[in-house]
């Protein structure tokens, strides 16, 4: 009888683990509207967890409303957070671990149902697109979000629901290296590109909703980071193709939203490296088959490439 328990036990423990890596995104479903006890949380509990909120985006369904005139959102809000410390060490292990850092902790609500949904794209699937396999770097970073869940689970509840899939885009990343005359001034150079890297996405009716100095904040926090003379993380959004996605149907694809893009520049080198995830693992993660979301998907990406590439940055 202990043996049959054992057993049933084990089975049901595989299949709850195969569930979870089979799923892409992790979603607290919350009876009702959670906007307040959400902002509670993030803006005075949050930083007990370890994490850092940077750059909050809140209400992003009233834009979609006064610019569009409606909207069928109750609420939708981009909230990108990182922890810093845990991620020190990983970011010298692996550079491309700035693609999903910071990440966003989403939150949105739709008119047609009383539920507000919280959460994340799953880790596995985060170190699956941007090419992770160290297997101490993917269970330190794994790991790193347990007391984020924690409080998303003990302060909002809700049940813990996976969705999506862990299939992700052929080309999962989109990565690119300009070499550049580095002379005695780093910060010439830098200022020089951030320059023209926002002007032109800007131009393009982009919007820059992040930048976040993982060098700087390191060394305020005088912790080693020497491996890099620079590394720092945009945060890149389109408000119409925002809208043509998360407010027709597909709210829940916000949780891959706003992108973030790495840039580094190790100790001593002339070459600036730059990666983001491709846009079309949202297609493949969150299971997007509308032919109009998926052309405007990948019309994003091309853009980016050739803005990137029309900066001087050559694909790799």
């Amino acid at each position: 009888m202990l043996k049959k328990l054992l057993l049933i036990a084990l089975t049901m423990s595989m299949t709850i683990t195969a569930i979870h890596a089979a799923a892409g995104v992790r979603f607290n479903v919350i009876d009702g509207d959670a906007e307040k006890p959400y902002n509670a949380m993030v803006n005075k509990q949050l930083e007990a967890t370890g994490f850092v909120l940077s750059d909050p985006h809140e209400r992003i369904n009233d834009g979609y409303a006064t610019k569009y005139g409606g909207t069928n959102l109750d609420n939708l809000g981009f909230f990108s957070v990182a922890a810093d410390k845990a991620m020190r060490e990983l970011f010298l292990k692996e550079p491309k671990i700035g693609g999903f850092v910071p990440f966003n902790l989403h939150i949105y609500k739709a008119k047609a149902e009383d539920k507000t949904y919280v959460g994340h794209v799953i880790p596995a699937t985060m170190l699956d697109i941007v090419g992770i396999k160290d297997a101490g770097v993917r269970k330190a970073f794994t790991d790193s979000f347990k007391p984020l869940d924690d409080l998303v689970q003990s302060k909002l509840g809700g049940k813990v629901t996976l969705l999506g899939s862990n299939k992700i885009a052929k080309q999962p990343m989109m990565e690119f290296e300009l070499t550049f005359e580095r002379g005695e001034d780093l910060d010439e150079f830098i200022d020089s590109f951030q320059e023209g890297f926002e002007e032109k996405f800007e131009a393009m009716k982009y919007i820059i909703a992040g930048y976040k100095n993982f060098k700087e904040a390191y060394d305020d926090l005088e912790l080693p980071f020497a491996k890099y003379d620079a590394y720092w993380v945009y945060s890149l959004c389109h408000f119409k193709f925002s809208e043509g996605v998360f407010n027709k149907g597909r709210p829940d694809a916000g949780v891959f939203a706003p992108c973030s893009m790495y840039m580094y520049i190790e100790k001593g080198k002339n070459v600036l490296h730059i990666g983001m995830p491709t846009l079309q693992n949202w297609i493949e993660v969150m299971g997007i088959k509308d032919a109009k979301k998926v052309k405007s998907i990948q019309a994003i990406d091309t853009e980016i490439i050739k803005i990137m590439n029309g900066l001087g940055a050559k694909s790799i």
